[in-house]
């Protein structure tokens, strides 16, 4: 035991366990070149003498700190759940620790956080829907500090992103409610600085083109992926002397708010209105009517957001990759033909128009 009051040092401990102090360093970083038996001597080591590793110093000695840290712009969402679901399981398999910081999409706080993470704090980044990397990402390359965006691509092919076939989810959604009849489909957007949701609109606009029906600005309302501007946009369309009869929202969350809105004119979901989301977040099948929606992979963009940025931290010389995951829509219970048709209109092949059905490509 030490002297009461004196720290324990690396030099201690590797006097205890009859090693040299680079195969402690060794050791408290993790570095699979240690034999089980000498790693399991070093680690009893510290246990007796109440040895805790320092990982700020470690760091600025050149080890690693086995932490990643990880931006998004809140933690109340399912989206964002999910997602660190993936991430945390991912980083729990590989012995990582994960620090999380919400930015609440202020851009000054996330180029803060990035600027002090990357003093060493952590050995890698992942970060969520990030407002404005524009503003880091050149440093954090020029530094080759290993990072990956999450949900965002308008940074360039240098940029390690992982994202969804957002635009394609959007295409095949738009055309489902044209399919069923629908012809004045509102559409809410998120913040249009994201690469997602300029290509959620990009793909419904193609959809309205590709069936020759001709877009109205009025039926396009600017959101910013909270539930109030579901509620606003659903209440702006439903003001408008020709209302739409179908309002797909650019995720859950504001489709949730849209239902609220249709609810609160004394109006039915979907017999009056039908209501589409994006993400597929847990609530979206617990609602009721049961949400259909786009469903993005969450949990596995986090893991595989996760497994690149580990895989850029063995291997700092790797190609820099572009991931999208497939989306698929789920058929659930909130669209249906609009009211007035004179007959119904044929679900969509591939879809049900019951329950969760899914198209996948």
């Amino acid at each position: 035991m030490m002297p009461s009051g004196r720290k324990v040092t690396i030099v201690d401990v590797a006097a205890e366990a009859g090693v040299s102090f680079g195969t402690v360093s060794r050791v408290i970083n993790n570095d699979v070149h240690v034999r089980p038996e000498t790693r399991e001597r070093v680690l009893k080591a510290m246990e007796r003498l109440g040895f805790v590793a320092n990982r700020q110093a470690r760091s600025l000695a050149g080890g690693r700190t086995n932490t990643i840290g990880l931006l998004v712009p809140d933690v109340g969402t399912g989206y964002i759940g999910e997602i660190i679901r993936g991430i945390d399981a991912e980083l729990t398999l590989r012995g990582m620790d994960l620090i999380i910081y919400t930015t609440h999409r202020t851009a000054s706080k996330e180029a803060g956080y990035v600027a002090n993470l990357a003093t060493g704090m952590v050995d890698g980044l992942l970060l969520v829907l990030p407002r404005n990397p524009a503003d880091y990402v050149g440093t954090l390359t020029q530094r080759n500090f290993p990072f990956v965006l999450i949900d965002h691509q308008g940074t360039g092919q240098e940029c390690p992103a992982v994202g969804a076939t957002n635009w394609q989810g959007a295409y095949e959604a738009t055309e489902y409610l044209i399919k069923l009849g629908h012809r004045r489909i509102g559409f809410i957007t998120g913040w249009m600085d994201l690469g997602c949701a300029q290509d959620r609109l990009e793909g419904y606009r193609a959809a309205l083109r590709t069936n020759h029906i001709p877009e109205a600005p009025e039926l396009i309302y600017e959101g910013t992926f909270a539930q109030p501007d579901g509620y606003m946009g659903a209440s702006a369309f439903l003001d408008l002397p020709d209302p739409p009869t179908a309002i797909f929202a650019s995720n859950d969350v504001m489709a949730m708010g849209v239902m609220d809105a249709v609810r609160n004119r004394g109006l039915r979901v979907p017999d009056d209105i039908s209501v589409l989301g994006f993400d597929d977040i847990p609530q979206a099948a617990l609602v009721r009517p049961a949400l259909t929606t786009v469903q993005q992979p969450l949990e596995k963009m986090g893991r595989v957001a996760a497994q690149m940025l580990l895989d850029r931290l063995q291997n700092p010389a790797r190609t820099i990759e572009r991931i999208e995951l497939p989306t698929r829509l789920i058929v659930r219970e909130s669209c249906q033909a609009p009211r007035g048709s004179i007959e119904p209109f044929p679900v969509p092949q591939g879809f049900s128009s019951k329950g969760g059905d899914s198209l996948d490509r």
